[in-house]
């Protein structure tokens, strides 16, 4: 296989791609035996009609598509490779060249990897951040435990704001009902605002076995356009009520429940869990606040087709989280009034940023040149085995070498980061201890 590579502006690349006659016909045939169930001619059955009467008739035309999309899909991997090109784009295709007995050309126009200049990134300020855990964040935790580990009761007696009421309803418009407006054994917790304005305070008061019409008005803004700004009726019945018993807080309650004996022992697990939280929380805005401060100083010119590619990879992502949730993403669109060209426009800055990351923690990982071991993937597969419940041999057994690659390259801008934080820091101390000598010799 031939592969020149002629790179353009904004770099971009063309590979041209030269398949020899033999393999146009190879794919020509396979083209012809899949379409010739298809094609009708007199005085032939269906599916026995020879190729070269086809061709005659019709002309090879017929088969060109086909056999052109076989031979690029088969021979583009293979490019690819040969191209020696780092590739970050989906390939635009196009035919040059399709004629019987002569080359098969195309050509396969893609993205490459923009070089970066690194502004400054040792010594980057970041902010200091407060990992400190007061009492009263400690007394907040302890609440939503206990609130986590509440239970509802059914109650004999009218319902208050906060209870949770079961009801079964059915809405209507002008006398006619309308989709979705319908539900039974439906929990609703009044004070939650879940459903529409007005709903919940309607039932409020209401005790099991009650009816409850229920009059609302749907917002302008809801999210059904042929329901905004309508009036409705819910006829509402009223199966039951019942409260939240939230558990007391005591020593037998963390013995039965816990690991610890005293309620002493749990809040002290709690504060040192809230105080790695923070610590946590405040490590990952210092790392984006140094890698936005250090793409800002970098410069890079990124490819068009590099950023619908990730683009398209976000929205992927969106669509294959949703459908794990059993939620369809075109319903999602319809529901949120909105659609793909506006939620790509809406994506787009944030996939331009994760670009922009990227490209700058792995120059400066390749800048430093760090290295990873057999013991860092090792490691890093311990981790993912953890993630996914696997263990890191079997990991390690299937893992592919491009699949390898991939894990060092994420190791690699792992040590970047890592690099990043530790020179702020440095920076930091360094910047205290001189300001405290200046305040020293200032007395």
């Amino acid at each position: 296989m031939n592969v020149p590579v002629e790179k353009k502006e904004k770099n971009t690349a063309v590979i041209t791609v030269t398949v020899g006659p033999e393999e146009l016909e190879k794919a020509m045939d396979q083209a012809y035996k899949k379409q010739k169930n298809r094609i009708n001619i007199p005085g032939f059955r269906k599916g026995k009609v020879p190729r070269k009467m086809i061709e005659k008739m019709y002309g090879p035309e017929m088969f060109y598509d086909d056999a052109a999309n076989e031979i690029m899909r088969k021979t583009y991997p293979d490019a690819y490779d040969e191209s020696g090109l780092e590739i970050v784009s989906q390939p635009e295709m196009d035919v040059v060249q399709i004629e019987s007995g002569k080359d098969f050309i195309y050509t396969a126009t893609v993205a490459t990897k923009p070089p970066v200049t690194l502004g400054k990134y040792k010594g980057v300020e970041v902010t200091k951040g407060d990992t400190k855990v007061t009492k009263k964040e400690v007394e907040e935790a302890v609440k939503r435990e206990l609130e986590m580990n509440s239970r509802m009761e059914v109650v004999d007696r009218k319902a208050g704001t906060g209870d949770t009421v079961n009801i079964d309803y059915e809405g209507s418009i002008d006398g006619v009902k309308f989709e979705g407006g319908s539900a039974k054994g439906q929990p609703l917790n009044l004070g939650s605002g879940t459903f529409i304005p007005g709903f919940e305070d309607q039932l409020v008061g209401a005790s099991a076995g009650d009816d409850v019409e229920v009059k609302v008005t749907f917002p302008e803004d809801y999210h059904a356009k042929d329901l905004a700004g309508k009036e409705a009726i819910f006829k509402t019945h009223v199966n039951s009520v019942s409260e939240k018993n939230v558990p007391k807080l005591t020593d037998e309650y963390i013995q039965d429940t816990t690991e610890f004996e005293t309620v002493d022992e749990y809040k002290k697990d709690l504060e040192e869990k809230l105080v790695e939280k923070k610590k946590e929380t405040v490590r990952r805005d210092q790392e984006d606040e140094a890698i936005l401060k250090i793409v800002e100083d970098s410069e890079m010119d990124i490819p068009d087709q590099m950023l619908e590619y990730q683009v398209q990879t976000m929205i992927n992502d969106m669509a294959g989280s949703m459908m794990q949730q059993g939620l369809n993403f075109n319903d999602y669109l319809k529901y949120t009034g909105t659609t793909l060209e506006k939620l790509e426009e809406n994506v787009r800055p944030d996939a331009l940023s994760r670009i922009k990351s990227s490209l700058v923690l792995e120059a400066i990982a390749e800048k430093e040149g760090f290295e990873v071991s057999d013991e860092d993937v090792d490691k890093e597969l311990e981790e993912m085995g953890k993630m996914y419940g696997m263990k890191a041999e079997d990991l390690k057994k299937n893992l592919t070498e491009s699949e390898e690659k991939n894990i060092k390259k994420d190791i690699q801008v792992k040590k970047a980061i890592d690099y990043i934080i530790d020179n702020a820091k440095e920076k930091a101390k360094k910047k205290e201890k001189k300001e405290e000598e200046t305040e020293a010799k200032e007395d």
